[in-house]
């Protein structure tokens, strides 16, 4: 028995056997309590993924859940060594861990809840704007751990005020030799929240006509018309005028036909009225107006305009092509010719050879 008393009052590091009993028993409790709370989430969460709906505490569930074991491990140890008398470097070392993890764990609660709301939001938004998702999840995640990063320096006893001030003296000589990268950067930051176009639009960038194949923090890449890749930078191309077709509601179309001056006046009369007729026989078309415009050096003008209401470029043809097939057939029967420009040939005076004069005149139909 007196042993038993002695083995119990005995003390390590300062602690008796029945105090460090204490504590390894509430360390243990902590950590299968932590661990089961942890296991819950889990589940609770994994039932709500399954649902097409999503729920308000989906996204909490979902951040809780990535709790590492690591992290239980340390706050279990930590609220143990409470119930003990340990030496001050000891307990500072302890409050050191516990706070380091506690930083690493939060950082990555915030990078689960950033990316699973920019999930949602690609999936709410145009499915399209992927790449420009892409480019805000890289620079949140590296202005969280850049944070999590300093603060675990700080702990650690290191002075971030001078790294601060030689990082800060350091990004101005880098920003300066790499400005180049860092305008095509902060125009890849304009590109994905102004949204002038997304992946998948058909853009005119100057001489280039393309599609948007993927938005890069440095450079875009548009798939031409030939087949061939376009890789334009990000600053370039915010700098260039950019015409993007796939947000074209409506088109609009000019017709314009010149006939032969010896074209009776009541025929003249009839073509601004045909025009419009073969105009407002398609759909979806808005006609603007059709008229006589100008008496040409050989020919009477008549020009017409309308709207077509899609941006479908292959309608729009084909609705251009019926016009003009129609309106070649009606000209046929009425025999109203189409003006062709008049050509004059003339050839030098020589001694001995005779002059001569061409004049090739536009060919008329008979009648």
């Amino acid at each position: 028995m007196n042993d038993v008393e002695k083995l119990v009052d005995a003390t390590y590091m300062d602690n008796t056997l029945w105090q460090w009993t204490v504590a390894a028993s509430i360390a243990v409790g902590v950590f299968l309590v932590l661990l089961l709370i942890r296991r819950t989430i889990r589940s609770r969460y994994q039932k709500m993924a399954a649902t097409p709906e999503t729920e308000f505490l989906e996204l909490p569930l979902k951040v809780a859940s990535r709790t590492t074991v690591l992290t239980v491990v340390v706050t279990s140890l930590f609220v143990g060594a409470q119930w003990l008398t340990l030496p001050p470097a000891v307990n500072k070392a302890l409050l050191t861990l516990f706070t380091i993890a506690v930083f690493w764990q939060i950082g990555l609660w915030a990078t689960i809840a950033v990316v699973a709301a920019l999930e949602r939001k690609r999936q709410v938004s145009d499915p399209a704007s992927a790449s420009s998702m892409g480019i805000i999840d890289f620079l949140a995640r590296a202005t969280i751990w850049s944070f999590v990063l300093l603060l675990t320096l700080d702990n650690l006893g290191i002075q971030i005020k001078p790294l601060l001030a030689g990082l800060g003296i350091g990004g101005i000589a880098v920003a300066l030799a790499a400005q180049n990268i860092l305008g095509d950067l902060f125009a890849s930051l304009s590109i994905t929240l102004d949204r002038p176009f997304v992946v998948g639009d058909s853009l005119q960038v100057d001489d280039f006509n393309g599609t948007v194949e993927y938005i890069g923090v440095k450079s875009t890449r548009l798939r031409s018309l030939n087949g061939e890749q376009i890789i334009m930078p990000n600053a370039n191309l915010i700098s260039s005028r950019v015409r993007n077709n796939s947000r074209m509601n409506t088109r609009r179309v000019v017709i314009s036909i010149g006939v032969d001056q010896q074209t009776p006046v009541e025929k003249l009369q009839e073509i601004p009225g045909k025009l419009r007729e073969l105009i407002e026989s398609h759909q979806p078309i808005r006609f603007d107006r059709s008229h006589f415009v100008k008496i040409g050096a050989s020919s009477f003008d008549f020009e017409a305009v309308y709207v077509v209401l899609t941006s479908d470029y292959a309608k729009h043809l084909d609705i251009l092509q019926d016009i003009n097939l129609r309106l070649v057939e009606w000209l046929n029967n009425e025999r109203i010719v189409l003006s062709t420009p008049q050509r004059m040939y003339y050839v030098e005076h020589q001694p001995g050879v005779q002059t001569t004069l061409e004049k090739h005149e536009p060919t008329s139909r008979d009648g």
